[in-house]
């Protein structure tokens, strides 16, 4: 009976990591298909863009509302990074489980190390480079049309200076400092994450990690003789 007992329970172990392997992969299609975010940015600044324009609201609130979708979506970068890197672990955990240090090479090389703690996936990293050019973009745009127009230097300015032309740049300010949070939260979460949870230890000798899958580890400086 014990016997009997012991293999169902190993069965019903196995089962339920296949089932947590499955559904860890749907959390990161899911974070993946988000495409709505850098178009709700991009469909969000034009709007903002041609309200200003045609003086529905000024220049200087479209352009910081604009900055504020910019944070909004390099903070939800940041936060995505770790679900799926987060989520990568706990599947690489799974697979070690199952496969053999020799699966490193015939099957995959990801399980054997877990991926670091700043990497953000391609697909991700090029939303957080459209909030990033966008963003720019915008700012010297408001500089050329609304900033210059003020300056003591250009030749012959032709507005004064009012309170609203502060707005896009406290809104960089405050955006960049909750994304610095955002990330440096995520990054400490991950870090704690990876060492209460590491997994079973791969032997991972002869296997190296780079581009395509990065790594924590810092490379070994070699002796001299």
């Amino acid at each position: 009976m014990n016997g009997k007992g012991n293999n169902n329970n190993e069965d019903n172990r196995k089962e339920f990591l296949l089932h947590m392997y499955d559904q860890m992969y749907n959390d990161i299609n899911r974070h993946i298909s988000i495409i709505w975010q850098p178009i709700t940015v991009l469909v969000g600044s034009l709007a903002f863009l041609v309200a200003g324009m045609e003086a529905l609201v000024s220049i200087d609130i479209a352009v910081a509302l604009i900055i504020v979708l910019v944070g909004w979506l390099i903070a939800n970068v940041y936060d995505s990074a770790y679900w799926y890197n987060r989520n990568l672990v706990i599947i690489a955990n799974i697979e070690r489980q199952f496969l053999r240090q020799t699966d490193l090479r015939q099957i995959h090389y990801y399980f054997g190390k877990h991926r670091s703690k700043v990497s953000i996936m391609t697909h991700i990293r090029i939303q957080w480079c459209l909030g990033l050019i966008t963003g720019c973009l915008v700012l010297l745009y408001h500089i050329f049309t609304q900033v210059l127009k003020i300056c003591p230097f250009t030749p012959n300015p032709t507005a004064t200076f009012r309170l609203e032309l502060t707005l896009p740049y406290i809104a960089v300010i405050v955006m960049f400092v909750l994304a610095l949070i955002v990330r440096r939260h995520r990054v400490k979460s991950y870090e704690e994450f990876i060492k209460n949870s590491p997994g079973i230890e791969v032997d991972t000798t002869g296997v190296d990690y780079g581009v395509g899958h990065p790594t924590d580890d810092k490379p070994q400086e070699k002796e001299v003789s």
